[in-house]
């Protein structure tokens, strides 16, 4: 079973999800039902993504599935809905508090949702100073109880330090670009002292990382691919990771990561690649 991590109000997140940045939206239920079938059941999509739809489709479509025998060779009881996580995020063009509310009706009624269990704002968007504002809005809508839990998506420390100036709730997840040749300790080291959880987004550093020599001899010696060795070491700090596969052996190979364990040597190792390498964006410049 996928180990858990407890968010800063009690709700119990995986830390190991399934990522659906860039999938196409035709393929979106497929692949989730597969991710469903290997194990997952923490997923993470996005308004920007265009593939709430299809993430909805495959949920609302697990009456008919019942379970599979994924990686463990033992079948998995039925699920609910109450057996999944769903992440979703607000857009850059909706942030505000009017429009914030608005966009979430948006992607509930394309997930076919009658509840979310995280909702993130996507970028800060700095320039804009609205984060603000919409941050009031996932405010409402968890005390509302439409959301088990709120949080943020891209915040650097003085975005956080901003937010938390007038926030009633600690976000419960910021969710960064993260991997071992960017790993934001002064980030996360921050998330620790508020007790807001790390989640990685780009947690291979879109494939680039998984050609860097010390990654592939530490592969070779515990004869698992380079994807799970990172993986692992995410898990290891204690991050939530999420991600993407578009092939069933992927998918599987991502979730096949709890039956080895990096060593000490291995983790200084790791630690040793950092050079605050982005393949992503600098939140500061996203407006």
């Amino acid at each position: 079973m996928t180990p858990r991590v407890t968010l800063n109000n009690g709700v119990l997140m995986d830390r190991l999800g399934y990522g659906l940045y860039k999938v196409p939206p035709a393929d979106a239920a497929g692949l989730v039902t597969m991710a469903l079938e290997a194990g997952y059941r923490h997923f993470d999509t996005a308004a920007m993504y265009g593939n709430e739809t299809g993430v909805g489709k495959a949920i609302g479509a697990l009456a008919a599935f019942d379970g599979a025998t994924g990686g463990s060779g033992e079948r998995h009881p039925r699920l609910t809905r109450e057996d999944l996580f769903v992440t979703t995020k607000l857009w850059n063009d909706d942030q505000g508090y009017d429009a914030t509310l608005r966009a979430f009706d948006t992607s509930m009624a394309k997930l076919g949702l009658e509840y979310l269990d995280l909702y993130l704002i996507h970028w800060p968007c700095p320039e804009r100073g609205l984060f603000t504002d919409s941050y009031r809005a996932l405010e409402t809508l968890y005390r509302e109880g439409r959301v088990r839990a709120i949080g943020v998506s891209n915040f650097q420390p003085a975005h956080l330090d901003r937010l938390l100036q007038g926030a009633e709730v600690v976000p419960a997840v910021n969710q960064i670009e993260l991997h071992p040749w960017l790993q934001q300790a002064e980030l996360r080291e921050l998330h620790s002292s508020v007790g807001i959880v790390t989640e990685a987004w780009s947690p291979l550093g879109r494939g680039q990382v998984l050609e860097d020599p010390v990654v592939t001899e530490i592969a070779a010696a515990h004869r698992r691919s380079p994807a799970q060795v990172i993986i692992r070491w995410h898990l290891q700090l204690g991050n939530v990771v999420i991600p993407k596969a578009s092939s069933y052996a992927r998918i599987h190979e991502n979730h096949d990561v709890f039956g080895f364990e990096l060593t000490t040597a291995d983790l200084d190792a790791l630690a040793g690649l950092d050079r605050g390498f982005r393949t992503g964006s600098n939140p500061d410049n996203v407006n």
